[in-house]
Protein backbone atom coordinates (compact mmCIF):
# COMPACT_ATOMS: atom_id res chain seq x y z
CA UNK A 1 0.00 0.00 0.00
CA UNK A 2 1.57 3.49 -0.81
CA UNK A 3 2.37 5.69 2.32
CA UNK A 4 0.02 7.25 4.29
CA UNK A 5 2.20 10.40 5.25
CA UNK A 6 3.63 12.50 2.61
CA UNK A 7 6.13 15.06 3.33
CA UNK A 8 7.32 18.33 1.29
CA UNK A 9 9.57 17.46 -2.30
CA UNK A 10 11.07 20.81 -0.51
CA UNK A 11 9.60 24.78 0.57
CA UNK A 12 9.68 26.32 -2.90
CA UNK A 13 7.98 25.45 -6.17
CA UNK A 14 6.00 22.11 -6.81
CA UNK A 15 6.04 21.07 -3.34
CA UNK A 16 3.57 17.81 -3.52
CA UNK A 17 1.82 16.31 -6.42
CA UNK A 18 -0.36 13.35 -5.54
CA UNK A 19 -1.98 11.85 -8.66
CA UNK A 20 -4.55 8.96 -7.96
CA UNK A 21 -2.33 6.55 -9.61
CA UNK A 22 0.78 7.43 -7.23
CA UNK A 23 -1.75 7.00 -4.32
CA UNK A 24 -3.37 4.08 -5.10
CA UNK A 25 -6.90 4.90 -5.73
CA UNK A 26 -8.78 6.31 -8.48
CA UNK A 27 -10.25 9.87 -8.12
CA UNK A 28 -8.79 12.33 -5.64
CA UNK A 29 -5.32 14.47 -7.15
CA UNK A 30 -4.07 17.02 -5.06
CA UNK A 31 -0.44 19.31 -5.89
CA UNK A 32 0.51 22.48 -3.99
CA UNK A 33 2.89 25.32 -5.14
CA UNK A 34 4.81 27.86 -2.74
CA UNK A 35 5.84 30.48 -5.11
CA UNK A 36 7.88 33.69 -4.98
CA UNK A 37 6.28 36.76 -6.47
CA UNK A 38 6.84 36.74 -10.46
CA UNK A 39 6.87 33.30 -10.92
CA UNK A 40 4.66 31.25 -12.45
CA UNK A 41 2.85 28.06 -12.92
CA UNK A 42 0.19 27.10 -16.04
CA UNK A 43 -1.42 23.78 -16.23
CA UNK A 44 -4.03 21.99 -18.50
CA UNK A 45 -6.90 19.99 -16.76
CA UNK A 46 -7.61 17.42 -18.77
CA UNK A 47 -10.02 15.14 -17.97
CA UNK A 48 -10.41 16.33 -14.51
CA UNK A 49 -11.68 19.44 -12.58
CA UNK A 50 -9.86 21.64 -10.02
CA UNK A 51 -10.07 23.95 -7.68
CA UNK A 52 -7.47 26.37 -7.10
CA UNK A 53 -7.33 27.76 -3.35
CA UNK A 54 -5.08 30.38 -2.26
CA UNK A 55 -4.01 29.06 0.93
CA UNK A 56 -2.03 32.08 1.20
CA UNK A 57 -0.73 35.06 -0.67
CA UNK A 58 -1.81 36.62 -3.68
CA UNK A 59 -1.89 35.61 -7.55
CA UNK A 60 -3.12 36.84 -10.80
CA UNK A 61 -5.11 34.22 -12.85
CA UNK A 62 -6.02 33.27 -16.21
CA UNK A 63 -8.33 30.12 -16.97
CA UNK A 64 -10.73 28.57 -19.05
CA UNK A 65 -10.41 31.87 -21.32
CA UNK A 66 -10.67 34.50 -18.86
CA UNK A 67 -9.06 36.89 -16.69
CA UNK A 68 -9.62 36.61 -13.27
CA UNK A 69 -7.72 39.28 -12.18
CA UNK A 70 -5.53 39.13 -8.34
CA UNK A 71 -6.76 36.38 -6.14
CA UNK A 72 -5.88 36.11 -2.45
CA UNK A 73 -6.05 38.28 0.32
CA UNK A 74 -4.95 36.95 3.59
CA UNK A 75 -1.14 36.31 3.80
CA UNK A 76 -1.49 34.06 6.75
CA UNK A 77 -3.78 31.05 6.44
CA UNK A 78 -4.15 31.43 10.79
CA UNK A 79 -5.89 34.31 10.12
CA UNK A 80 -8.72 32.83 9.35
CA UNK A 81 -10.82 34.65 6.83
CA UNK A 82 -12.61 33.11 4.05
CA UNK A 83 -10.34 31.66 1.08
CA UNK A 84 -9.86 33.20 -2.65
CA UNK A 85 -10.51 30.30 -4.84
CA UNK A 86 -11.16 29.23 -8.70
CA UNK A 87 -12.86 26.49 -10.36
CA UNK A 88 -11.78 25.51 -13.71
CA UNK A 89 -13.89 22.95 -15.32
CA UNK A 90 -12.23 19.29 -17.36
CA UNK A 91 -11.07 20.35 -20.82
CA UNK A 92 -9.50 23.65 -19.71
CA UNK A 93 -6.56 25.42 -19.22
CA UNK A 94 -4.98 27.84 -16.47
CA UNK A 95 -2.04 30.07 -15.33
CA UNK A 96 -0.89 32.23 -12.40
CA UNK A 97 1.50 34.67 -11.59
CA UNK A 98 2.80 34.99 -7.90
CA UNK A 99 1.90 38.53 -6.69
CA UNK A 100 3.74 38.15 -3.37
CA UNK A 101 4.75 34.92 -1.74
CA UNK A 102 2.18 32.82 -1.72
CA UNK A 103 0.81 29.22 -1.73
CA UNK A 104 -1.54 28.01 -3.80
CA UNK A 105 -3.21 24.05 -3.43
CA UNK A 106 -4.69 22.54 -6.82
CA UNK A 107 -7.35 19.88 -5.42
CA UNK A 108 -8.26 18.06 -8.74
CA UNK A 109 -11.42 15.03 -9.37
CA UNK A 110 -12.94 13.54 -12.51
CA UNK A 111 -14.70 16.28 -14.63
CA UNK A 112 -17.91 16.19 -16.64
CA UNK A 113 -18.07 19.23 -18.08
CA UNK A 114 -21.29 19.94 -16.04
CA UNK A 115 -20.01 23.56 -14.38
CA UNK A 116 -18.77 26.58 -15.99
CA UNK A 117 -15.89 28.38 -14.74
CA UNK A 118 -16.03 30.37 -11.97
CA UNK A 119 -14.82 32.27 -8.83
CA UNK A 120 -15.61 30.43 -5.08
CA UNK A 121 -15.32 32.95 -2.32
CA UNK A 122 -14.60 35.00 -0.52
CA UNK A 123 -18.34 35.62 -0.42
CA UNK A 124 -20.38 33.69 0.57
CA UNK A 125 -17.88 31.64 2.91
CA UNK A 126 -18.07 32.39 6.74
CA UNK A 127 -16.29 30.74 9.70
CA UNK A 128 -18.66 28.30 11.12
CA UNK A 129 -18.01 26.66 14.49
CA UNK A 130 -18.41 22.39 14.67
CA UNK A 131 -18.51 19.75 17.83
CA UNK A 132 -18.99 20.67 21.39
CA UNK A 133 -15.72 20.69 24.17
CA UNK A 134 -12.51 20.17 23.04
CA UNK A 135 -14.12 18.38 19.75
CA UNK A 136 -15.30 21.97 18.62
CA UNK A 137 -13.37 23.23 15.25
CA UNK A 138 -14.01 25.92 13.12
CA UNK A 139 -14.72 25.31 8.98
CA UNK A 140 -14.49 27.41 6.22
CA UNK A 141 -16.84 25.29 3.46
CA UNK A 142 -14.99 25.76 -0.30
CA UNK A 143 -17.20 23.46 -2.22
CA UNK A 144 -19.30 20.70 -0.13
CA UNK A 145 -22.50 19.07 -1.04
CA UNK A 146 -25.17 22.20 -0.85
CA UNK A 147 -22.60 24.43 -2.89
CA UNK A 148 -23.34 23.07 -6.42
CA UNK A 149 -19.82 24.20 -8.29
CA UNK A 150 -18.75 20.81 -9.30
CA UNK A 151 -18.96 17.60 -11.39
CA UNK A 152 -17.00 15.58 -8.43
CA UNK A 153 -15.03 17.67 -5.71
CA UNK A 154 -15.87 18.18 -2.76
CA UNK A 155 -13.27 20.97 -0.46
CA UNK A 156 -13.40 22.28 2.71
CA UNK A 157 -10.88 24.03 5.61
CA UNK A 158 -10.53 23.32 8.96
CA UNK A 159 -9.42 25.19 11.74
CA UNK A 160 -8.94 22.94 15.22
CA UNK A 161 -7.67 25.03 18.41
CA UNK A 162 -4.61 23.82 20.40
CA UNK A 163 -5.52 21.26 22.58
CA UNK A 164 -8.61 19.58 20.43
CA UNK A 165 -9.71 17.35 18.37
CA UNK A 166 -11.10 17.22 14.69
CA UNK A 167 -12.67 14.31 12.40
CA UNK A 168 -13.60 13.41 15.32
CA UNK A 169 -15.86 11.22 16.26
CA UNK A 170 -14.23 8.80 14.55
CA UNK A 171 -15.98 8.31 11.27
CA UNK A 172 -15.37 6.59 7.99
CA UNK A 173 -16.94 7.10 4.35
CA UNK A 174 -15.22 3.93 2.39
CA UNK A 175 -18.56 2.16 1.03
CA UNK A 176 -20.61 3.29 -1.95
CA UNK A 177 -24.31 2.47 -0.23
CA UNK A 178 -25.96 6.04 -0.49
CA UNK A 179 -27.59 7.39 1.14
CA UNK A 180 -26.29 5.29 4.19
CA UNK A 181 -23.04 5.74 3.72
CA UNK A 182 -20.48 7.27 0.15
CA UNK A 183 -17.05 6.35 -1.16
CA UNK A 184 -14.86 9.36 -0.76
CA UNK A 185 -11.21 9.34 -1.42
CA UNK A 186 -9.76 11.82 0.70
CA UNK A 187 -6.51 14.03 1.37
CA UNK A 188 -5.24 16.36 4.73
CA UNK A 189 -3.19 19.12 3.66
CA UNK A 190 -1.93 19.71 7.18
CA UNK A 191 -0.43 23.55 8.27
CA UNK A 192 1.17 24.37 12.11
CA UNK A 193 0.91 27.13 14.24
CA UNK A 194 3.30 27.50 15.56
CA UNK A 195 5.29 26.21 12.39
CA UNK A 196 7.63 24.31 14.52
CA UNK A 197 4.58 22.56 15.79
CA UNK A 198 2.90 19.14 15.45
CA UNK A 199 -0.56 17.25 15.61
CA UNK A 200 -1.11 13.14 15.21
CA UNK A 201 -3.39 11.77 12.33
CA UNK A 202 -4.49 8.31 13.01
CA UNK A 203 -5.86 6.28 9.77
CA UNK A 204 -8.39 3.13 11.13
CA UNK A 205 -10.57 0.42 9.82
CA UNK A 206 -13.22 -1.74 12.30
CA UNK A 207 -10.97 -4.88 11.41
CA UNK A 208 -7.65 -3.07 12.06
CA UNK A 209 -6.68 -4.47 8.36
CA UNK A 210 -5.36 -0.61 8.53
CA UNK A 211 -3.82 1.13 11.46
CA UNK A 212 -1.29 3.95 11.14
CA UNK A 213 -0.86 6.96 13.54
CA UNK A 214 1.24 9.57 11.92
CA UNK A 215 3.16 12.53 13.65
CA UNK A 216 2.28 15.68 11.42
CA UNK A 217 4.69 18.58 10.86
CA UNK A 218 3.49 21.86 9.06
CA UNK A 219 2.75 21.11 4.79
CA UNK A 220 2.52 17.36 5.37
CA UNK A 221 -0.39 15.80 3.07
CA UNK A 222 -2.59 12.66 4.65
CA UNK A 223 -4.28 10.07 2.37
CA UNK A 224 -7.31 8.59 3.47
CA UNK A 225 -8.02 5.64 1.27
CA UNK A 226 -10.46 4.28 4.00
CA UNK A 227 -11.32 3.77 7.40
CA UNK A 228 -11.82 6.39 10.53
CA UNK A 229 -9.35 9.50 10.54
CA UNK A 230 -9.28 11.31 13.71
CA UNK A 231 -6.31 14.35 13.80
CA UNK A 232 -5.72 15.98 17.42
CA UNK A 233 -4.02 19.43 17.67
CA UNK A 234 -1.63 19.51 21.53
CA UNK A 235 -1.59 22.14 23.94
CA UNK A 236 0.00 25.09 22.19
CA UNK A 237 -0.15 24.19 18.63
CA UNK A 238 -3.40 25.18 16.22
CA UNK A 239 -4.27 23.11 13.58
CA UNK A 240 -5.19 23.89 9.93
CA UNK A 241 -6.11 21.32 7.26
CA UNK A 242 -7.63 21.28 3.42
CA UNK A 243 -9.57 18.72 2.92
CA UNK A 244 -10.20 17.07 -0.48
CA UNK A 245 -12.78 14.96 -1.38
CA UNK A 246 -13.99 12.58 -4.62
CA UNK A 247 -15.35 9.41 -4.80
CA UNK A 248 -18.57 7.91 -7.51
CA UNK A 249 -21.02 10.14 -6.24
CA UNK A 250 -20.97 13.61 -5.05
CA UNK A 251 -22.65 13.28 -1.36
CA UNK A 252 -20.58 12.91 2.21
CA UNK A 253 -22.35 10.33 3.90
CA UNK A 254 -20.38 8.42 6.64
CA UNK A 255 -21.12 5.76 9.86
CA UNK A 256 -19.29 6.48 13.32
CA UNK A 257 -16.49 3.82 14.65
CA UNK A 258 -18.23 1.65 16.68
CA UNK A 259 -16.67 2.93 19.88
CA UNK A 260 -17.99 6.42 19.68
CA UNK A 261 -21.66 5.49 19.25
CA UNK A 262 -21.76 6.09 22.86
CA UNK A 263 -20.40 9.90 22.62
CA UNK A 264 -22.61 10.67 19.67
CA UNK A 265 -25.91 9.17 21.70
CA UNK A 266 -24.75 11.39 25.01
CA UNK A 267 -24.03 14.62 22.73
CA UNK A 268 -27.24 14.33 20.55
Amino acid sequence: MPSLLRRSFGTHGETHRITPGDAGWRYVGFALHRLRPGEQIAEATGDREVILVMVEGKAAFTGAGQDWGVLGERMDVFEKTPPHCLYIPNGQGWAAEAVTDCTIAVCSAPGRGGHSARRIGPEGISLTPRGKGTNTRHINNIAMEAEDYCDSLLVTEVFTPPGHWSSFPSHRHDEDDFPRITYLEETYYHRLNPADGWAVQRVYTDDGSLDEVMAIRDHDVVLVPRGHHPCGAPYGFELYYLNVMAGPRRNWRFVPAPEVEAIIARDA
